[in-house]
């Protein structure tokens, strides 16, 4: 299956630059997977489309100010980097601008000298791990030095951190935001809550497939890069239950998707299973889904892996005539646009 297969035509002043002054005020295109009919609504009219007993399922993740402007010790050359993953202790999985600058044993600076990291190894696609060292405790330096870490077609400066967390983020880890649930507001998920709809949390680090485009014409050929994920006793035993009474299972996100995905294809019977570990599940058509029953998620880019993903759950050629219905209609696209709603 050829990668341009899921390629369209996507003006680039669709791209959404800055989030809405009020998170649940986008737009809301709902696609019913069976037979390509769409509706136009509001992301606040999400709660007319959940009934008593689904289970909406969110990824808590948080996004830690990753990004960070250093200089390379012996030239004083400028030195973007981006933390992907805590590896062991000090150790972190990182993406480097310039990496060419970057070869093992170089070492950058960070602040006023605050922060300083060791390259130990060089990895592919500009990726390095890096041994840091510094004063105190490691997040806070970072919440002092560090960015939000932006999606690269997002070129507007974010006057407010917060928007690029949800409102639940709770567990930091991730290089970026499970963009989905940025559309939520409390008093959305309460109003949800009241109509009898379950809400689970599970967690998903959002790393570095994030950034790292399709670069193989088959999709055959791509890998995708691990993520951890963690899953608690009580989500588990709530999901079930959720399914032995016939109840619907509505995952918010891509990342929640693959997350749940995962646990539920380590069963014979697709029972889930509290525990935490490594995925780099990549899914796309032809294959089954084994946990969710609809999918929340953004506008995404062409010939992306996120797209497969859902072009995976609604058919190709349901989600295609969509994401041409959307950029017709000037709906907002990627991490601060609109949603859809698949089921």
């Amino acid at each position: 299956m050829k990668v341009e297969m899921f390629n369209f035509e996507l003006p680039e002043e669709l791209i959404a630059q800055v989030p809405l002054e009020n998170r649940s005020a986008s737009r809301l295109m709902v696609l019913n997977k069976q037979t390509g009919e769409l509706n136009h609504a509001i992301f606040n009219d999400i709660v007319d489309y959940l009934h008593e007993g689904d289970c909406l399922v969110l990824n808590d993740t948080k996004v830690l100010p990753a990004r960070l402007m250093g200089s390379k010790f012996d030239t004083g050359a400028k030195i973007e980097v981006l933390l992907l993953k805590q590896v062991n202790g000090d150790t972190w999985e990182t993406l480097v601008k310039p990496a060419k600058r970057i070869k093992k044993g170089s070492i950058i600076t960070f602040g006023n000298g605050n922060i300083k990291a060791v390259c130990v190894e060089e990895l592919e696609h500009g990726g390095r791990l890096l041994d840091f060292e510094y004063e105190g405790i490691f997040y806070e330096v970072l919440d002092e030095l560090g960015k939000m870490p932006l999606p690269p077609y997002i070129k507007e400066q974010l006057d407010d951190q917060d928007r690029y967390q949800t409102v639940y983020a709770k567990e930091r880890g991730s290089a970026a935001a499970p963009t989905a649930g940025l559309h939520f507001t409390n008093e959305l998920l309460d109003a949800i809550r009241a109509k009898g709809v379950h809400v689970a949390f599970i967690t998903l680090h959002v790393g570095l497939g994030t950034f790292r485009p399709v670069s193989v014409e088959d999709i055959n050929d791509h890998k995708m890069h691990a993520e951890y994920y963690t899953i608690s006793k009580e989500t588990a035993e709530l999901l079930n239950n959720v399914k032995q009474k016939g109840g619907k299972i509505i995952s918010v996100g891509t990342t929640s998707t693959r997350t749940l995905e995962t646990i539920a294809s380590a069963t014979d019977d697709g029972e889930f299973i509290a525990g935490s570990g490594w995925t780099d599940i990549f899914i796309y058509p032809g294959y089954t889904f084994k946990a969710i029953d609809g999918l929340i998620t953004n506008f995404h880019l062409p010939m992306s892996t996120l797209i497969m993903l859902v072009s995976a759950f609604a058919g190709r050629d349901h989600v295609l005539h969509a994401y041409n219905e959307a950029v017709k209609e000037q709906y907002r696209f990627f991490s601060f646009g609109d949603a859809m709603l698949l089921i």
